[in-house]
């Protein structure tokens, strides 16, 4: 790849790059930033959401050149100096590496639809972290779920710290935001849904194997309503006296691992 010098922080070519804290919360029409050579590489690698363009910083050019080397040559490889390239982020970007994506989110009901026989989904409602949002999905990746389903009250898995804290894995996981109610999505394609509560009736540890698992996860604090509660099977992860409850992307961690269990020894 031929680095394409950048000498302006308000060179045309390298707008969607400028003032990117700002641009996280306003957003930016269908793309994404990936900040980070390991990220990026995640990216390149999956094809899940094509790659539109890179900036390094000049001592970082080298390293993308190895590690992206399955890089579409139309791809346009942006080089500044550190300076320059602070400048044109807004703030010092000491990871010196920076990708735009453009989203490329099946439906919902096409990403089930996918899915083989036997399948494994995280489902999140209101969960509005990024950070917890990131861990998530980098559970999703290590335990070997087949997709996440994102609920419409949920923050975005491709903000810059989610996919960041996430080490590529909303970037490289199968998801897909959706308005519907997640149990009526997930139930009627022969999904037996688990909802985690710590007022669950059953215990994590007495859990057993079914074709068709989605584990349902809530926003810390308030958890899953009652009304969504009552249409799953409620399980709990049980904890000393006097606590009841774990950071959401913990508890996905432990639950995920134990579905992983029941899928290989079914």
């Amino acid at each position: 790849m031929a680095p394409i010098a950048i000498a302006d922080p308000d060179d045309p070519r390298i707008a969607d790059y400028r003032g990117v804290r700002e641009r996280d919360l306003v957003g930016r029409e269908g793309r994404f930033v990936a900040e980070g050579l390991v990220v990026l590489e995640k990216l390149v690698a999956a094809g899940r959401h094509p790659l539109r363009s890179v900036l390094a910083a000049e001592h970082r050019v080298a390293a993308v050149a190895e590690r992206l080397a399955g890089l579409a040559a139309e791809v346009p490889v942006y080089a500044a100096s550190q300076g320059v390239m602070d400048a044109i982020v807004g703030f010092p970007i000491h990871r010196g590496v920076l990708g735009i994506g453009e989203r490329a989110e099946p439906a919902a009901e096409a990403l089930l639809d996918a899915l083989p026989a036997k399948a494994l989904v995280v489902a999140l409602q209101g969960i509005a972290n990024h950070d917890n949002m990131g861990g998530l999905f980098r559970n999703a990746a290590a335990f070997g779920a087949d997709a996440v389903l994102v609920g419409a009250d949920c923050c975005d898995p491709l903000y810059r710290k989610a996919i960041r804290v996430s080490v590529g894995a909303a970037l490289t996981t199968p998801f897909a935001r959706t308005e519907s109610d997640l149990v009526e999505l997930l139930a009627g394609r022969g999904f037996e849904v688990l909802a985690l509560t710590p007022g669950g009736t059953e215990r994590l540890a007495e859990l057993t194997a079914a074709p068709r698992q989605a584990a349902l996860f809530g926003a810390e604090g308030p958890g899953l309503p009652e009304a969504v509660l009552a249409r799953c099977r409620t399980v709990r992860i049980p904890m000393a006296g006097g606590f009841d409850s774990l950071n959401v992307a913990t508890t996905s961690g432990i639950v995920l691992n134990r579905l992983a269990e029941l899928r290989g020894a079914a």
